[in-house]
């Protein structure tokens, strides 16, 4: 069964296919593949079932809600959940059950949309393996013995493996678009205040977005427009105007101007993710987009003024756990944390200070393009446990390598968009990162459908899927 929004939303509405026919076919997969892929930390099965058939009395009575209704979709493990647990992938919290519901899982729910489970993640959604000493490594259905990414590994494990429609991730310094990269999905970082974090369980206080995965960029789309809105209770909001991306019939880019980096995001990459985002790019061109070389600031500066910020900000969400329940962290965070002490206050503000000349030199580049494309993660996945790889013949630690391009990014809170670009030889995912206008998320989704839609990427399947 085709499991898109696109292909499954008409023919609920029409009545061809039950929500509860629907969300059984998921818990059966899940069962099935639960096991091997190890994406759920909770599966609310009777919770989906209870909605689901509450979503088709609705359909039957002619309360069509819109696309998300009866669709199951996986939230990862940090969304607060009233009545079911919310670990945040820690041992800490196992038994952690919220009074409430998250903002975003209150517009997933007035949009009828179906949860079927909890997705693992790295523990305290400090990491970029998923691999969680608390419960488990999960594992990337395009290869098990490879990570899915993270922080949000378990949403992307989910979706990749036919085990939902769409899910819910969290972005700190990449953990959207390193998963939605490593398992060949569309992963879409919002504008910083586009999403409200009410309810979500913080890791760097600005830094942190919420954001959609997507088997297309249409579905992404949809929950994005589900989720985004401002919200009181979140200081970080910001009341916007939503503006609908315009998706048409034919993949056509005449008019855009995309900016391609000409230092940085090229160097020190895999060389068959060179080729697969170079080739990308060159279907862009193809499309009508005039594609201009740009010069990005210093990245590598800012990704340490990043980790600066999310070093302090993570240490002091956790300082009272740290110094009560210190043996309850798994190794690789509680190192993390501890760095986090030797931050001093000089330094963090100075690194706030300092990223605001990133984010103007983005905005000026962004008033001369609409856009600006690079690769999504400078490598494949890497193996489970595995903490170097070769690239080119120079060793790289495997956490530094993944994050290269991405802390940096989260500085300026500027939309990112990571869709599926090609298969290495090793049939594993390459993506493509589309970096937009401070609130043009519709802009970076347009190109990335038009993208879309002039490849086959997209409707890749990870074997586990196929067998």
């Amino acid at each position: 069964m085709d499991l898109t929004i696109t292909e499954l939303a008409p023919k609920i509405e029409r009545g061809e296919l039950s929500p509860v026919e629907l969300t059984r076919h998921v818990l059966d997969l899940i069962e099935k593949r639960q096991p091997r892929l190890n994406a759920f930390i909770t599966v609310t099965a009777e919770h989906a079932l209870t909605q689901a058939r509450q979503a088709e009395r609705e359909i039957q009575n002619g309360q069509y809600r819109g696309k998300l209704h009866g669709i199951p979709y996986a939230a990862k493990d940090l969304f607060y959940t009233k009545g079911i647990k919310t670990t945040v992938g820690s041992k800490i919290m196992d038994d952690f059950v919220p009074d409430f519901d998250c903002a975003v899982i209150e517009k997933l729910s007035a949009a009828g949309a179906v949860m079927v489970g909890k997705a693992g993640l790295h523990e305290w959604a400090y990491g970029i393996t998923s691999n969680n000493p608390h419960y488990g490594s999960i594992r990337n259905p395009w290869d098990l013995d490879r990570i899915p990414g993270g922080s949000s590994g378990g949403s992307t494990s989910a979706l990749a493996g036919g085990l939902c429609c769409f899910s819910l991730g969290s972005d700190t310094g990449g953990s959207i678009r390193i998963p939605a990269s490593f398992c060949g999905l569309v992963g879409l970082k919002p504008t910083f205040g586009r999403v409200s974090r009410y309810g979500v369980f913080p890791l760097g206080h600005t830094l942190d977005h919420a954001g959609p995965f997507g088997l297309t960029v249409r579905d992404t789309a949809e929950v994005y427009l589900a989720m985004a809105g401002g919200d009181s209770r979140d200081q970080s909001s910001v009341h916007r105007p939503l503006t609908q991306p315009k998706f048409g019939p034919e993949p056509s880019l005449a008019g855009r101007k995309i900016g391609v980096p000409e230092n940085f995001y090229f160097d020190h990459l895999h060389p068959e993710v060179e080729a697969g985002v170079r080739k990308a790019i060159s279907v862009l061109g193809d499309l009508g987009a005039k594609l201009i070389p740009i010069t990005v600031p210093d990245i590598e500066e800012f990704n340490t003024v990043a980790r600066v910020i999310l070093l302090a900000e993570a240490t002091s969400v956790h300082e009272k756990r740290l110094r009560e329940r210190r043996g309850e962290f798994g190794d690789d965070v509680r190192a993390l944390f501890d760095q986090g002490r030797f931050v001093r206050a000089s330094d963090y503000l100075n690194a706030q200070r300092r990223r605001r000349a990133l984010l103007d030199g983005f905005n000026d580049l962004l008033s001369q393009v609409d856009a600006i494309v690079t690769p999504t993660i400078p490598v494949p996945p890497a193996k489970i446990g595995q903490d170097t790889l070769v690239v080119a013949g120079v060793e790289h630690n495997v956490r530094l390598a993944t994050t290269r391009f991405m802390r940096a990014l989260n500085l300026t809170g500027l939309p990112l968009l990571s869709v599926p670009c090609g298969l290495t030889s090793d049939n594993l995912p390459i993506g493509l990162q589309v970096i937009g206008r401070l609130w043009d998320e519709s802009g970076i989704l347009e190109i990335g459908h038009a993208y879309e839609q002039a490849t086959d990427w997209h409707t890749k399947q990870a074997p586990i899927v196929t067998e």
